[in-house]
This record gives structure tokens, C-alpha cells and sequence, in this order.
């Protein structure tokens, strides 16, 4: 069995998350959450996703649906 490797960046300045399920080429579009953006490539298979001022949040836990 292939084993997956999910990679989680912070950037705590920037108070930035971003975890990567697979790295290929894709762009961030928009989720219901303004504070979730979602990673996908051309295909529109879900790469990732990214939080944006993760230390602000109030919803807890956060809840996203990636399409």
C-alpha cells in the first residue's frame, strides 16, 4: 500500500495554514468559509486547502466541506 504524506505549513507571522494532500499544479478558489480556500488542479481534484487567520477563528471546530 502507498503510503500518503499530508504536509502542514504555518506561517505564524502570517498566521497562515496550508496543507498539501499531493504536490501537482493547481490554483486556491473560494469555499463558503471566507477563510478557507481550497486547492485544486485542472481536473478539479482537491491538492490541499489553506486557512487564513487561524489564530482569529470562532468557529471551533471549523468546519469546511472541499468539493
Amino acid at each position: 500500500m502507498a503510503k500518503k504524506i499530508i504536509k502542514l505549513w504555518y506561517d505564524k507571522q502570517g498566521d497562515y495554514l496550508e496543507v498539501s494532500f499531493e504536490k501537482k499544479t493547481g490554483y486556491f478558489r473560494q469555499t463558503k468559509n471566507d477563510a478557507v480556500m481550497e486547492k485544486i488542479d485542472d481536473n478539479g481534484n482537491i491538492l490541499g486547502f489553506s486557512i487564513m487567520n487561524v489564530s482569529k477563528l470562532t468557529q471551533k471546530p471549523l468546519q469546511v466541506s472541499l468539493v
